[in-house]
This record gives structure tokens, sequence and C-alpha cells, in this order.
């Protein structure tokens, strides 16, 4: 809730004790945030910043680590004008962007555009002009094919969708007491199944029925895109990521969408005389991280960006900050991506070590997110507001106004 809609409730709440209190209350929960500003309102900031999500700012669905009043001092004080730029980049995902965008915007109070949102599925994109019109597979937790269709595919099924056009396909589908969601079931989807080839499977966000997604996967890329029928040359087949483990909300770390594709690499080589092929996607890849940098630049605030254009293939950015938990795809991938990327580790998610990571080490180890952004606002000469300061200007408003 921004200052000024506080300062209108608190001012009309003088009839009544109760909402007084009330207003308070919300004042000086705002007002635990230490606003900051910049030394020159028109100074073009000269950093950016990338955040992980899950274990560093989320655990589930649960802000963790300050996120809230970190995030909130990337805007300028109560007006919610983005000061730095900022973006999330994760190796997570499953829905669009600017549905991730929306959920982030009312978990942590501040205004997200969805092209802040990098996940791990989002290079996706590039993809668009060579499977346009070919028939796809989506596969993952969420919605897939909508991400996928969203995109530009225009024949997108997901797994689910497609291994109901497959009769007795999945020989344990009638131990399975549970459904991953709707299927739209129809004769068009059903013939296209059938009777074309799949050209690529994409593994949008992590499998949730992990023996029957590898058994049609396995169909699919032994056959060259027609399950039941003779061995052919594989499909092209994509991962949005390749962690291994990730920090969900149960305490110790979960297998993440790196060990489904070991699994599945496992049994396809297995049973097939040719190894697996495929592409993975996401941190560390340095690729993530200079297209994180072009949406970075992207971010910058229009009335910086004509003053300050740059050319010759210079740096925007000073520095370009990475916020993450995990070693070996947060802090990994911004050294291997280089200059001018600064990694800081956090110890709220897969990381809870007390010293660096002796294989991945970070620039910098901090407790929490918020810790991280105060060290980056002290290191750029970002002045700050003393919280206690700010509290009692916020208590002094309050008892004016009631």
């Amino acid at each position: 809730m921004r200052f000024s809609q506080i300062f209108v409730k608190a001012s009309s709440s003088s009839h009544s004790r109760n909402r007084s209190a009330s207003a308070s209350s919300l004042l000086l929960s705002t007002a635990s945030r230490s606003y900051s500003h910049l030394r020159s309102p028109s100074q073009r900031p000269s950093f950016g910043i990338a955040f992980d999500i899950d274990g560093v700012i989320l655990r589930g669905n649960t802000p963790i680590g300050g996120s809230p009043q970190a995030l909130g001092r990337l805007y300028h004080d109560s007006f919610g004008t983005l000061k730095v730029p900022y973006v999330f980049l994760t190796n997570g995902g499953g829905v669009p962007e600017s549905k991730r965008a929306f959920e982030l915007s009312k978990l942590l109070g501040v205004n997200i555009l969805p092209s802040q949102v990098i996940q791990g599925h989002t290079p996706f994109k590039q993809l668009v002009k060579r499977f346009e019109n070919d028939l796809i597979i989506a596969v993952g937790k969420g919605e897939p094919a909508t991400v996928m269709s969203e995109y530009g595919f225009k024949n997108a099924f997901s797994i689910d969708e497609y291994a109901s056009c497959f009769d007795n396909i999945d020989p344990l589908a009638q131990f399975k007491k549970w459904t991953t969601g709707h299927v739209n079931q129809n004769n068009t989807i059903r013939s296209t199944a059938c009777t074309q080839r799949v050209q690529a499977a994409f593994i949008v966000s992590d499998s949730v029925d992990w023996s029957r997604d590898i058994q049609v996967l396995c169909d699919i890329l032994r056959t060259g895109g027609l399950p039941g029928r003779e061995i052919a040359h594989q499909p092209s087949l994509y991962f949005a990521n390749d962690d291994l483990e990730y920090q969900a909300v149960f305490p110790s770390e979960r297998l993440g969408m790196g060990a489904f594709r070991i699994a599945l690499e496992s049994i396809f080589s297995s049973i097939h005389p040719n190894a697996l092929e495929y592409t993975s996607f996401g941190k560390p890849n340095p690729s993530v991280f200079r297209n994180a940098e072009t949406v970075l630049m992207e971010t910058v605030p229009s009335s910086y960006q004509s003053a300050n254009h740059v050319t010759g293939g210079n740096h925007v950015f000073r520095t370009l900050y990475m916020i993450g938990d995990n070693p070996s795809v947060d802090i990994k991938g911004a050294k291997q991506a280089g200059h001018p990327w600064f990694s800081i580790l956090t110890r709220t998610g897969v990381f809870k070590g007390k010293e660096n990571h002796a294989e991945h080490p970070a620039d910098l180890v901090v407790d929490t997110v918020e810790e991280a952004v105060d060290y980056i606002f002290r290191k750029e000469g970002i002045e700050l507001v003393p919280c206690r300061q700010f509290l009692r200007q916020a208590k002094t408003v309050v008892q004016r106004r009631t």
C-alpha cells in the first residue's frame, strides 16, 4: 500500500479510535521499510539486479528473507516508480510470464511487469520459427501447453492431452486415482496425435507423473514421433532447466528437472541403440545471463534511456548483481557469464553453509535477500533513510491526524 493511500486513511479516521489504531498500524508496517533515494534523481542507474525466486524471494507462496521490504527499496519512495532496474531470473515456470508477474505482484506488494520475469522456459520463444506449425508436446506442471501457445506455437499439446489419445499407452493408468487436470479430448486432437509425427518435445516444467511421462516420451523419441511404430530418428528434445535439486517448502531440497532428465536419459539409452539427444536451457547457461542483461537494459526507465544511450558494444551497467541460493546454478552461472556480473549467495534456500561454497564460491555470502540489497545500496552509494527516523516521522503524522 502506498504512503499516500495510508495517509488518507489515517486522516479520515479522527472520529474513530479503532480506525485510527488500524491506520497507524498500517502506516508503521509500511514504514518498517528503510526507504532510500539516489543521490541525483536524474542519474541513470549504474547497476541492475537479477533475483532468483525459490529459496531467495519465496518459499512456496510465502515471502522470505524480508523480500517485500527489499523489493520496495527498488522504487522511488511511495510513488511506485522503478528506481533500480531488476528482473526475476528463475529456472522455475509452468505458467505464462504474465500470470507469474501478477502472482508475484500480489505476494510481494510491488508492481511487477511480465517483461521482468525470465523463467526457465522463456528461451523457448526462440524456437517458434522452427516449430511454429509442427506438432509439439509440452510436459510439466501448471499450464505447459498454454505457455507454448502464447509463445506462438500453433500446434502444442500437453502430454496429458497427447497420452489420452492412445489407449493403454500408460499401463499403470488404472491404478492412478488422481488426475493432473482437465484433459481436452476431441476427435481433432485424437486424429492429429495418431497421424502426425511429433517434431519436438519440450519439458516446460517439472513432470507431475514421472512413470507415464517417461514411458510416453520414450515412445515418442524412439519412433520418430509416432508411438507404436517402428524405430526412427529421434525428434528434438528441450529442457527448460537442468536443476538436480531446488528448495521448496519441505526443509530439504526436492528433486528437480535435472533428476527427471537423468532418469529419462538412463532409461532411453538402455532401450535404444543411440544415446538421448537433448538441449537444456536455464541457469547456469551463460546465454541466460546475457539475455537477462538485455532485458535489464530495456527495464531502465525511459527517462534515462535517451540521455544515456550507449553504443559500441559497451555495457550499460557497471555491475549486475545475481542474488541466488543455489551455488551450482546461480553462482556458477554468474561466474561463467563474467563481467559485469557480481554473485551474491543467500542462506535461505539450497545453500545453508556458514562459510562460502567450496566449489562455486560467491563474491558475497549473506543471510537474506534484504541483507543483499542493503549491501548493494551501500556499495553503489545510495543513501538509506534510517528506519528509526522514518518510524518517528510516521508516528508524528498519525498522532497529528488522529
